[in-house]
C-alpha cells in the first residue's frame, strides 16, 4: 500500500473543499497538493506541462486522493478564463487558490532584456493576478443562494525579496509587486480572504533547474539562515494549508514567512544565528532531496 502524506492537520479537514493550485506539477505546488488532497479535498492542479501534471494526478490518485487536471499557461488571458471555467464545469464550485506558478533566471539587472523582464514578471505577478480574478468573478465573488458571496480563500507564494533581490531583481520585483497585490485584495475582494507566503531558501527540486555556476552558492546557503538549514517543502505546504484552514477565518492581507529568519541577519551583527537548528518538519512521503544538495 502506498504510504500517505503525514500532514499535521486533522484527517478530513478538507473534505468537500475544491482547491486550485498552480504550479502543481513539481516542487511547492506538488507537494501542496498531496497535503490537501491527503486532507480530502478535490485538489485541481494548472501548469504548463502536461506530462508533469499527468504524473502528479497519478501520484494523488494512488494515494486514495482525488484530482483534476488543467494545462493552461497562466500568462494567458483567455487561457485562465477558460481553464476557470473548466475548474467549475469539473468541481461545481471553488473553494481556494494556491497562486504557486512562476519561475525566473539569475541574472543582474543591467543585463536584463524587455523580453526577460516581461516574461518573469508575467510569470510571478500578472498570472496570478488573472488566476485570482477568474476565481473570484467566476465564483468566490458570485451570489448564493441565501444572497451572499460565496467567499474562498487565496494563497499567493511569494519570495525572500526583503531588502532586495540582488541576482534577480525581475523576480523581486514582481514579487514585491504581488505583495502589495494581496494587501489591496484582502480589501477590495473581502469576505473573500487573500494571503501570502514568503518561502525563504527551500530544498526543493526547483533547485536544480538553476546553472552550474550557482551550484556553491546554494550549497552556502544554510550558512546565511539564523537556523542554519533550508527549509523543506512540507514546512511551506503547511503555512499555506493553515492560511485556508477555518483556523485563518480572521486572517486576511497577512504574509507570512517561511525562511528560518534569513532577512534577519544583518551587517552589524556578524553571528547568524548560535549555530544551532531546528528538526525539520519532512511530511511528504514522495519528497526528494534536490541533486544539487546531496552528498553534501
Amino acid at each position: 500500500m502506498m504510504p500517505n502524506y503525514r500532514s499535521i492537520f486533522r484527517a478530513e479537514l478538507f473534505v468537500g473543499h475544491v482547491a486550485i493550485v498552480t504550479g502543481g506539477g513539481s516542487g511547492i505546488g506538488r507537494c501542496t497538493a498531496h497535503e490537501l488532497a491527503s486532507l480530502g479535498a478535490r485538489v485541481a492542479i494548472v501548469g504548463r506541462t502536461v506530462e508533469k501534471l499527468e504524473s502528479v494526478k497519478a501520484e494523488i490518485e494512488a494515494g486514495g486522493g482525488t484530482c483534476s487536471m488543467h494545462g493552461a499557461d497562466i500568462r494567458d488571458e483567455a487561457a485562465v478564463e477558460a481553464t476557470v471555467a473548466a475548474i467549475l464545469e469539473a468541481h461545481g464550485h471553488i473553494d481556494s487558490l494556491v497562486n504557486n506558478a512562476g519561475g525566473q533566471f539569475p541574472s543582474p539587472l543591467a543585463a536584463i532584456s524587455a523580453k526577460g523582464w516581461d516574461a518573469v514578471v508575467r510569470n510571478n505577478l500578472t498570472g496570478g493576478f488573472l488566476m485570482a480574478r477568474e476565481c473570484v468573478n467566476q465564483w468566490m465573488l458570485e451570489e448564493n443562494a441565501q444572497g451572499a458571496a460565496n467567499g474562498g480563500a487565496i494563497v499567493n507564494i511569494i519570495a525572500d525579496m526583503w531588502g532586495g533581490m540582488p541576482g534577480m531583481g525581475h523576480s523581486g520585483a514582481a514579487r514585491a509587486g504581488m505583495l502589495n497585490l494581496t494587501e489591496t485584495a484582502a480589501l477590495e475582494w473581502a469576505p473573500v480572504r487573500v494571503n501570502a507566503v514568503a518561502p525563504g531558501w527551500i530544498a526543493s527540486t526547483g533547485l536544480d533547474r538553476y546553472p552550474p555556476e550557482m551550484a556553491e552558492t546554494i550549497r552556502g546557503m544554510r550558512a546565511l539562515v539564523p537556523l542554519r538549514r533550508l527549509g523543506t517543502e512540507s514546512e511551506v505546504a503547511a503555512a499555506i494549508v493553515f492560511l485556508l484552514s477555518p483556523a485563518a477565518a480572521f486572517v486576511s492581507g497577512a504574509c507570512l514567512r517561511v525562511d528560518g529568519a534569513a532577512p534577519n541577519a544583518k551587517r552589524i551583527w556578524p553571528e547568524v544565528g548560535t549555530g544551532g537548528t531546528t528538526e525539520a518538519f519532512d511530511g511528504f512521503h514522495l519528497a526528494s532531496t534536490p541533486r544539487v544538495l546531496k552528498d553534501r
